[in-house]
């Protein structure tokens, strides 16, 4: 694995793991504390990505008279745009998230209503559905989608 993708991965896993007191209630202030923080910080880092692809686009963007020079070009520009596209939804499902914070809804499961869990948020802090619904939503699409 290139370093620089070490890093990034460490830097969005770079939280200390959420130690639960005996007695303490689900998803308690400090809880969702612990979650806007990750969230919080993984959007910054997003939001610090798309800076730099801007700056990389503008610093870089030349037009070359060798057609091959120009479409590598294109093509490694396409590449980061898709990927700032894809990061733009992430953003967009953070906020969601933040929002699901606000108004108390956070780590409950969208569809049965159980407890979605501290681990498995701390893996996917934009979920929505506990493991179980989850399994069974993709079975589904794999049977629809072929």
């Amino acid at each position: 694995m290139p370093s620089n993708v070490k890093e990034k991965t460490q830097l969005l896993r770079g939280f200390v793991p959420y130690k639960e007191e005996k007695g303490e209630e689900y998803m308690s202030e400090r809880q969702l504390a612990h979650f806007t923080s990750i969230l919080d910080t993984w959007k910054k880092q997003l939001m610090e990505e798309v800076d730099r692809t801007v700056s990389h686009m503008q610093d870089e963007a030349a037009n070359f008279p060798d057609p091959a020079d120009r479409a590598s070009q294109e093509e490694e520009f396409s590449l980061e745009l898709r990927a700032r596209d894809r990061e733009r939804k992430l953003i967009k499902k953070i906020d969601q998230t933040l929002l699901r914070i606000e108004d108390d809804d956070y780590g409950f499961c969208d569809s049965c209503g159980v407890e979605i869990g501290i681990r498995r948020l701390e893996a996917r802090p934009t979920a929505t559905l506990c493991i179980d619904c989850k399994t069974l939503a993709e079975i589904k699409e794999k049977q629809i989608g072929g």
